[in-house]
């Protein structure tokens, strides 16, 4: 066993020898110690969210209206059902990983290569829906109005079925101006001119007495609250801006923490998953050269597969807080 002796004592400690403590070696004990401390990390943002969800509950978006773009199917609603598809791909990236990792134990080059393939694959099918789903709710759907008091209002039809602004907004001839910080109030600033104006949703509401608003409340039905006409009307006299989509800032579905949330997670187990892409990568491009073979030991295989089932394991405590709670 390989030591090292300390200079004061001369107590032997483990310098990361052949006989290892729990029987594991030094790389995967390390790989251990660092998918607890990235745990610990995963818990603490999930616990903040969870904190702030059970805050403020009543406004919390609904992730059935939120999440409902599939590829190629523009205009359809169809409710989670991409991010299940997303789940299964990771899920089944980690069955050809430890296909990967058996195939390493029995010194089969092929098939640790064809496995580790199959994984990359399945990895950035992932990482691109990801960044997909991003553009989606940093672009929005419907839009919304924002008060004064910082509430948010949607619109629907007489049936509850949610309206997009273009579905109901005047075009006035006034010209708009872009807000900056040193012409709005606080400092506010808007990275670019909504699709319409205040007054342009106020003039539409007004021409379409069949349109209603939504408020962000939800009721004992577990839906959004929507007001009568009358009481959208003295709702609508009190809108400050129009939102567009999701940013750190403003959220169209709901709560601004949502979004805030959101991004800051799914963003961090994603450069996980983009990072665990590229380290497959380079072991991929090890095993086609016969690294590990010259060795006869695949533990490199197993320490990334370790890794690689820590990350779609917190994907599933990710995906149930964010979209079946």
């Amino acid at each position: 066993m390989d030591t090292v002796t300390t200079a004061n004592s001369g107590e032997k400690i483990w310098g990361g020898g052949d006989n290892q403590p729990m029987g594991a070696s030094y790389g995967k004990l390390m790989m251990w110690f660092f998918i607890l401390s990235d745990a610990l990390t995963f818990s603490g943002f999930l616990a903040a969210y969870g904190f702030s969800r059970f805050k403020f509950i009543e406004t919390w978006p609904l992730a059935d209206e939120v999440f409902t773009h599939f590829p190629f199917m523009h205009g359809v609603s169809a409710p989670m059902y991409y991010v299940a598809f997303m789940t299964f791909v990771l899920i089944f990236s980690s069955v050809t990983m430890v296909l990967a990792v058996d195939a390493g134990h029995q010194l089969k080059k092929d098939k640790v290569a064809l496995y580790l393939f199959l994984t990359i694959v399945g990895g950035l099918i992932f990482v691109g829906s990801q960044a997909w789903e991003w553009k989606n709710f940093i672009k929005g759907e419907y839009g919304a109005i924002e008060t004064k008091g910082g509430s948010l209002l949607q619109f629907v039809d007489k049936d509850g079925k949610r309206l997009a602004l273009a579905d109901f907004a005047a075009t006035l001839p006034d010209e708009r101006e872009q807000l900056t910080r040193n012409k709005g109030r606080w400092f506010m600033d808007e990275a670019a001119l909504p699709s319409y104006s205040v007054a342009e949703v106020q003039a539409g509401f007004k021409a379409h007495p069949e349109v209603l608003i939504r408020t962000e409340v939800i009721n004992d039905k577990k839906q959004k609250t929507i007001l009568s006409r009358e009481e959208s009307e003295l709702r609508l006299a009190q809108a400050s801006l129009v939102v567009e989509g999701a940013n750190l800032t403003r959220n169209e579905y709901g709560s601004k923490l949502f979004a805030d949330f959101f991004f800051f997670i799914t963003g961090f187990h994603g450069f996980h998953v983009f990072s665990g892409v590229v380290i497959n990568i380079i072991v991929f491009f090890n095993v086609l050269l016969g690294t590990y073979e010259k060795r006869k030991s695949y533990e490199m295989v197993e320490k990334v597969g370790l890794y690689w089932h820590f990350v779609d394991l917190v994907w599933v405590f990710v995906f149930t807080v964010f979209y079946l709670v």
